[in-house]
C-alpha cells in the first residue's frame, strides 16, 4: 500500500488549462511545480498518517428514493443501519422548471423524507441532508436559476420552507455539471455559481448545512471555480465522473482520483473540506472480444442489464456479489487503481470495490487528511447482510455507540426532550391535533411506546398512533 502511495504522490497533470479565475495555479513543469500568476503559491500535496482516522470525521451515504421498487434486492428506509453513518443525502430532490421552487421526484418521496430524518431516533448524531439535482436533472434548469436575482430567490425561498417542514439538516447541491451538453459554457456560468451558493448561505447561515458536489475527473472539474465555491459551503463532495472512452476502466480508480484532487490542492482547498465519495455499484461492460479482458481492452456496449437494478452498464454490488457466488468467481485485483474486476459469459466485465480495494481507498483518503468518504449509494448493498457497509466501515463499527444500551438511550432522549424544544400534542398525523392545537412549522407529531416518552427501549415503537400523548420533533 505504501508503494501504491508512493507512486500517487507522484502523480501530476502536465500543461492542464483551469477554467478559473486569475489567482489559481496552472501549468505544471516535470518537477511537480506549477507556474501560477501573481497572488498564487507553489502547491504541496497534503501529507498526513496512512492510519490516522482523518477520513472518519465524516461517513456519508445517498440514499435513492427509488430504491423501494426494485424487482428485487428492493430496501426500505428501515433497513438502513443509522448507526453506521454521520450523514445521509436523500437523492434526489428537484427544481420545478418554470418557478424554480422545490419539486419532489415521486408522490412517494414525502413519507421517505419522514422515515429518514426518523432514523435519528437510532443515531441523534445523524444529520440527514437533502441532494437537489443528480445526473439526470440536468444542468438547464441549474444555469437558468442561477443566472437570476429572481430565479435565485425563488428557489433559496422555497428550500428554506422545505427543510424546516421536513425536519432537514441541510442540503447538497448535486449540479454534477456545470457546462451541460447543450450550452457552450462561458466564465459568467461559474461566477453565477458563486453568487448563487454566497446567497444561500446568507439566508440558511449556520443552522443548515450545505455542501456541493464536484466531479473528480479533470474533464468536468475545470469549468468549477472551487476556491470560491469553498467560501460558501462545509465541503465538498466529490464524485466520480468518467469522460467517455472506447475501452474498459477501472471502476472510481486512484490513478483518475488522485489527478483530479491535485486541482483542488493546486487552488489551496482545505483538505478537511473534501469527502473523497466511492461507490457500492461496478461500470459494467461487453468486451469486444472475450480474448481481451483487460482494463484498457475494447468494449462494444454496455453490460446486459443487472436483475434487480435493471440499468445498463451499471451492477450493484448486491448483484456483483450474486455473480461471483454462482460462478465460483475469483476476482482479480488492479494493485495500482485499487480496484477489482471479474469477466464472465465469455464477454461480460465489471470493475468494484470490495473489503481488500476499500481499505485501500480509505488509506489513501487518510494520507491525503480527507474529511470523509461518501458512497453511492448505501442502498446498491444487499438489505439483509450489507455487505458492502461492512467491508468499507467494518462489522462492528458503530459510530454512536452511545446508542448501544437501555439506559444511554434513555438519556439521549430525557436531554432532548428537557433541551432541544420538544413538547407534547395531542398527536393526530401529519400536522395537527384533534383537539385543533398545531405543530410549529418545522415540526411534526411522533409516537413513542404508546406516549411513554423515557420508555426508549426504540425496539419496542408502534405505529399505532400516540394513545394520548406524542412528543413533537
Amino acid at each position: 500500500m505504501h508503494s501504491l502511495l508512493m507512486v500517487l504522490a507522484g502523480l501530476t497533470l502536465f500543461n492542464l488549462f483551469l477554467h478559473v479565475p486569475s489567482g489559481s495555479c496552472i501549468n505544471a513543469d516535470s518537477s511537480g511545480n506549477f507556474t501560477c500568476p501573481r497572488g498564487c503559491e507553489k502547491w504541496k500535496k497534503p501529507l498526513c498518517p496512512v492510519n490516522g482516522g482523518s477520513a472518519n470525521k465524516r461517513t456519508i451515504g445517498y440514499w435513492q428514493s427509488w430504491a423501494t421498487a426494485r424487482p428485487c434486492a428492493a430496501w426500505s428506509v428501515t433497513d438502513i443501519d443509522a448507526t453506521k453513518w454521520t450523514h445521509i443525502n436523500f437523492a434526489f430532490a428537484l427544481i420545478n422548471k418554470t418557478t424554480y421552487e422545490m419539486a419532489q421526484m415521486a408522490p412517494t418521496d414525502v413519507q421517505q423524507y419522514m422515515q429518514l430524518t426518523d432514523l435519528k431516533r437510532h443515531n441523534p448524531n445523524l444529520k440527514v441532508f437533502v441532494s437537489i439535482g443528480g445526473w439526470n436533472a440536468g444542468g438547464a434548469v441549474f444555469l437558468d436559476m442561477v443566472s437570476s436575482t429572481s430565479g435565485r430567490s425563488a428557489f433559496i425561498n422555497s428550500l428554506k420552507r422545505f427543510l424546516r417542514q421536513y425536519v432537514f439538516d441541510g442540503v447538497d447541491i448535486n449540479w454534477e455539471y456545470l457546462v451541460p451538453e447543450d450550452h457552450s459554457g462561458n466564465q459568467a456560468d461559474s461566477e453565477t455559481y458563486v453568487e448563487f451558493l454566497k446567497e444561500l448561505r446568507a439566508e440558511l447561515g449556520t443552522k443548515y448545512g450545505v455542501t456541493a458536489s464536484l466531479p473528480v475527473s479533470f474533464w468536468h472539474l475545470q469549468h468549477f471555480d472551487a476556491k470560491n465555491l469553498a467560501k460558501h459551503i462545509d465541503w465538498f463532495n466529490m464524485q466520480k465522473a468518467t469522460a467517455a472512452e472506447s475501452v474498459v476502466q477501472a471502476h472510481s480508480n486512484l490513478t483518475e482520483i488522485d489527478q483530479g484532487l491535485d486541482l483542488l490542492w493546486r487552488n489551496g482547498i482545505d483538505p478537511q473540506r473534501v469527502v473523497l465519495g466511492l461507490g457500492f455499484y461496478g461500470s459494467a461492460f461487453t468486451l469486444e472480444s472475450s480474448d481481451c479482458s483487460k482494463p484498457g481492452c475494447r468494449f462494444s456496449g454496455s453490460a446486459e442489464e443487472g436483475r434487480c437494478t435493471e440499468q445498463p452498464g451499471i451492477l450493484s454490488n448486491s448483484e456483483i456479489q450474486d455473480i461471483i457466488t454462482d460462478n465460483g468467481m475469483t476476482p482479480i485485483l488492479v494493485k495500482e487503481d485499487a480496484v477489482k474486476y471479474i469477466t464472465w459469459d465469455s464477454n461480460q466485465w465489471v470493475s468494484y470495490d470490495d473489503e481488500e480495494t476499500f481499505r485501500m481507498k480509505r488509506e489513501y483518503a487518510n494520507s491525503l487528511c480527507l474529511g470523509g468518504i461518501s458512497v453511492w449509494a448505501l442502498d446498491l448493498d444487499k438489505p439483509i447482510e450489507q455487505t458492502s457497509v461492512n467491508n468499507l466501515l467494518g462489522s462492528e463499527m458503530s459510530l454512536n455507540s452511545k446508542w448501544n444500551t437501555l439506559a444511554s438511550r434513555r438519556a439521549i432522549i430525557r436531554s432532548n426532550v428537557l433541551t432541544l424544544g420538544l413538547f407534547w400534542t395531542a398527536c393526530q398525523p401529519p400536522f395537527g391535533g384533534a383537539d385543533g392545537k398545531m405543530c410549529p412549522e418545522g415540526y411534526r407529531p411522533i409516537a413513542l411506546a404508546h406516549g411513554k416518552v423515557f420508555d426508549a427501549d426504540l425496539n419496542h415503537l408502534t405505529g399505532e398512533g400516540c394513545h394520548g400523548g406524542g412528543v413533537g420533533v
